[in-house]
């Protein structure tokens, strides 16, 4: 497993981009729709192919058949920091790996994206949304690649929870990024970068 991406979500895109923006001084590039969950989101480069993503329920799709990734269909209050996407080779082996409740692969696609995303069934994530979601994509087209160079890295990724000593056993054996640590508290997650010798706060 390796980070792979950091998603803020919002009622609507225009909040979750704003509160992006506003935090980071950055505006971010246009990203696209998904088909099955009827999401879109708006897409932010960072350096060491990470990327940053708002994302929304698409108003003008229709209702999807299964519940919403990032448990959006549930979301209330303001723009947040609300999900950390893990990439890995064997999307079906990591899972085997942990305990039920880290979703099935569901097969998508946009643009000349493909991917495997490992999605519950409720749409939420273990340990209340803190665990992260986990990606598997296929053929060599990312979304960093496309996205122009922002000049923001990510220095730490704050999980929080009140089992954060659990949720970091388990991720031990899987997954190694100095950069993300875990916290006992109540839900939440805190992404710090830096930019131009700049420390910026994502929450």
């Amino acid at each position: 497993m390796e980070l792979d991406h950091l998603a803020v979500a919002a009622r609507t895109l225009s909040e979750a981009t704003a509160h992006v923006q506003n935090a980071l001084g950055i505006t971010m590039q246009k990203g696209g729709e998904h088909a099955v969950f009827h999401t879109h989101n708006m897409l932010l480069g960072l350096e060491e192919e990470l990327y940053l993503e708002a994302i929304a329920i698409n108003p003008d799709g229709p209702i999807p058949d299964r519940a919403r990734w990032f448990d959006l269909d549930r979301f209330q209050g303001p723009a947040r920091l609300t999900n950390w996407i893990c990439r890995c080779d064997d999307l079906d082996a990591t899972l085997a790996a942990l305990p039920e409740g880290f979703g099935t692969p569901v097969q998508l696609e946009r643009g000349d994206l493909r991917w495997r995303m490992a999605v519950p069934r409720s749409g939420v994530l273990p340990f209340d949304n803190c665990a992260p979601a986990l990606i598997e994509w296929q053929g060599t087209a990312h979304p960093a690649q496309q996205l122009t160079a922002s000049g923001c890295r990510l220095t730490g990724l704050e999980v929080r929870h009140p089992d954060a000593d659990i949720l970091a056993g388990l991720l031990a054996p899987l997954l190694r990024d100095v950069r993300v640590s875990f916290v006992k508290a109540q839900p939440a997650l805190k992404a710090v970068f830096a930019k131009a010798g700049s420390r910026l706060v994502l929450g």
